[in-house]
């Protein structure tokens, strides 16, 4: 934007005509003349202009104004907490947005807020700009003494491996990147803290070493407890309550699950109080082999008409599940086939759970005596299932793999 167009812009925003503009200063003819590029004022004049625009001179002689700048932000700021289940192309319409400032956000808490945002759409997408971008933007924050927003970039780094499943990686950068945090003295931000528990838990599990995992989400949620913080708290009773589910500690389970109910009621949280049902269900299923209560549990669940975007798919394959342990085979099939693995689920443990559809398939089809697609779904659950961690889930693939293969030969 040159110039002129800045000035008029200004002018336009402020419901000012030329003449009023202009004042006692300027003529009307000169003022036009400036805003369509056709003549420089001098810097006396420029400065008479912003005096009457109430705006500094720098904004009008910089490339991008700072009232540009945070009307830019406030427009990246809507799209970019987008709610997952109201998600369409929010993240694509940021880049567009943002992408033309690019080359000019080198400075200040708006520029770096705004590259931050774009960079971490990108890493959404797996673009490889995204590292650089990001590692510039920790650089901005530390100028400008943001420690915590260094952090959130640190979590954001470690992000980028993670979305391609490269999870020792993605455990090595936030180590990394948590060490350099605790190095400073100005890191004292327990929000930031947290979030860095939780993380490093989830990845621990991702790499399998799961003693790891338990040590630091339980110190989380004890220092949670302790300080009376709970923005990470319900993330870490999913990943605790999850955590026994695969242990098969029900004491524990129960005990998770009631305090994340507690925190649902607390904090006015759909989406908490739904995990407690699915966690239920998903437990009476793969754990108990209750598939009556687990009918009866998901009917009730239903009654009360709550189902987020993102839990449609967890509950899909649940009632896949159950209507294979009541022996509906087809209707099992049915909606087991509806099952899509959402887009941002990456946690290995996660896409196990995912992966156990393709062997409920198959047990389906060997209970209809189709052993051929029985053989077809298990190898395909099997394959799915080869590079992720040891789990309950990993077993239970390889075991209908095996009983599969053995009774197709027959």
């Amino acid at each position: 934007m040159t110039l002129g167009e800045r000035i008029r812009k200004l002018r336009k925003q402020q419901k000012l005509t030329l003449e009023v503009l202009a004042g006692s200063e300027l003529t009307k003819g000169m003022l036009s003349l400036i805003e369509n590029n056709k003549a420089n004022p001098s810097m006396e004049s420029l400065n008479y202009i912003a005096g009457r625009l109430s705006v500094d001179v720098a904004d009008l002689l910089e490339e991008i104004s700072s009232i540009e700048l945070r009307e830019l932000l406030e427009k990246a700021e809507i799209l970019f907490s987008t709610k997952y289940e109201d998600l369409t192309n929010e993240h694509e319409q940021l880049i567009e947005l943002v992408k033309p400032y690019v080359p000019r956000l080198t400075q200040g808490y708006e520029a770096a807020r705004l590259l931050e945002m774009y960079s971490r759409c990108l890493s959404f997408n797996n673009d490889s700009d995204s590292e650089q971008l990001l590692k510039q933007v920790a650089v901005m924050y530390e100028q400008l003494n943001l420690i915590s927003k260094q952090g959130d970039i640190g979590t954001s780094l470690a992000l980028i491996p993670y979305l391609k499943h490269k999870y020792q990686e993605s455990l090595d950068v936030l180590l990394k990147e948590r060490a350099k945090l605790e190095a400073n003295p100005l890191w004292i931000d327990p929000l930031s803290r947290l979030h860095y528990d939780y993380l490093e838990a989830t990845l621990y599990f991702a790499v399998g070493k799961y003693e790891d995992a338990i040590h630091v989400m339980e110190k989380a949620i004890e220092y949670s407890n302790k300080h009376k913080i709970f923005k990470q708290v319900d993330n870490l009773y999913r990943l605790a309550a999850a955590q026994a589910m695969m242990a098969e500690d029900e004491e524990k389970k129960e005990y998770y699950l009631n305090k994340l109910l507690a925190y649902s009621e607390f904090a006015e949280d759909e989406d908490s109080k739904v995990f407690t049902y699915y966690a239920e269900i998903h437990y009476l299923n793969s754990y108990k082999k209750m598939y009556e209560d687990a009918d009866h549990l998901y009917n009730n669940f239903l009654n009360k008409k709550l189902m987020p975007k993102l839990f449609v798919p967890f509950f899909h394959l649940e009632r896949g599940k159950t209507l294979y342990g009541l022996q509906q085979y087809e209707q099992a099939i049915e909606k087991l086939k509806e099952v899509v693995i959402p887009d941002i689920l990456h946690h290995p443990i996660d896409l196990s759970i995912f992966y156990e559809k393709d062997a409920y398939i198959a047990l389906c089809y060997l209970e209809l005596n189709e052993k051929e697609k029985a053989l077809e779904f298990a190898t395909t659950a099997l394959n799915n299932i080869s590079e992720m961690p040891y789990t309950p889930y990993k077993k239970f693939i390889e075991e209908t793999y095996e009983k599969v293969s053995s009774l197709h030969h027959f």
